[in-house]
């Protein structure tokens, strides 16, 4: 199956390629990281692609001199040591408080530009550009400055909303009118969603990000997930577990915590069963692993 519109299936082929190749996709939510190995940052992705990442996340987010960072925000006093917002910080003051790792200590390098992400990004290697819905515009012009950018990353944002402040509205103009047309992938919470980013034709939608936390949710019926890709698009769901907060997981408890503590049939052979193309993980390892051996039965 080809994802995608035809008219720009040149952009989108590398992307169709490892799909049609793996079945699967691994994707590694902020890179791997642990130790002195800093979370949204080139030595993380490196570590990821080692332990069989197909596609590694970045967060983007700007300082108020307009310098883009990978950076998560909210995670400013556990990862800068700082109770203040990155988007309310200066690059120079961003540089100058270098990440905290897993020991408490401060790591010997700032945190990444996002020009360094595109810069090292290898050939082959695709990117999920996540949470730089508010500054689509800015992110598009740094991304035509890198000959990586056109085939090898997906942006992602929802369909409706606010994010800082800025409508998601924005955003999509922004990808309507932007002339090179890279990869999008909506995240949905209904088909309505869904429905609503394809009378778009002129964004370059190749999947959906689909949340339903619990099983009565829309998204997570087999009928919705045909229906999707009888549209063309491929299906990519979070196994990641965020903590208390979000304890359904963002798809019905297909998650990393069932999948690596107790087995990953329950988890994320039920994400495979149910024909999700995409998977994002924190343990990227164990689910190459489990997914060789499913392969092979």
């Amino acid at each position: 199956m080809t994802y995608g519109q035809k008219q720009f299936e040149d952009i989108n082929s590398l992307l169709n390629s490892r799909i049609e190749r793996k079945g699967h996709l691994i994707a590694v939510h902020r890179g791997s990281w642990g130790g002195n190995i800093i979370q949204n940052t080139i030595a993380s992705y490196i570590c990821a692609l080692k332990m069989g990442a197909d596609m590694v996340e970045c967060d983007v987010n700007s300082s108020t001199d307009g310098v883009l960072f990978s950076f998560h925000d909210g995670y400013e006093p556990y990862l800068l040591g700082v109770d203040k917002s990155i988007k309310k910080m200066s690059s120079a003051e961003i540089l100058e408080n270098h990440p905290i790792n897993t020991t408490g200590k401060r790591s010997p390098k700032p945190i990444d530009t996002f020009s360094d992400i595109l810069e090292w990004l290898p050939e082959g290697v695709l990117l999920n550009i996540d949470r730089c819905w508010d500054i689509f515009p800015q992110v598009l012009s740094e991304m035509d400055r890198h000959k990586s950018s056109l085939r090898q990353t997906v942006l992602k944002a929802p369909v409706k909303g606010e994010f800082h402040g800025v409508p998601v509205e924005n955003a999509l103009k922004a990808l309507e009118e932007h002339p090179v047309k890279y990869m999008f992938m909506p995240i949905c919470y209904s088909l309505e969603d869904v429905d609503a980013i394809l009378a778009r034709p002129e964004i370059n939608t190749v999947g959906c990000e689909l949340i339903a936390r619990k099983e009565t949710d829309e998204l997570y019926s087999d009928e919705a997930i045909s229906y999707i890709h009888s549209k063309g698009l491929y299906c990519w769901v979070n196994a990641i577990q965020l903590g208390s907060w979000n304890r359904d997981g963002l798809y019905g408890k297909l998650d990393d915590d069932i999948s690596v503590l107790t087995d990953p049939d329950l988890g994320w052979g039920r994400l495979f069963d149910k024909k999700i193309e995409i998977l994002q993980t924190d343990w990227p390892a164990i689910l190459r692993d489990y997914r060789t051996a499913r392969e092979n039965r």
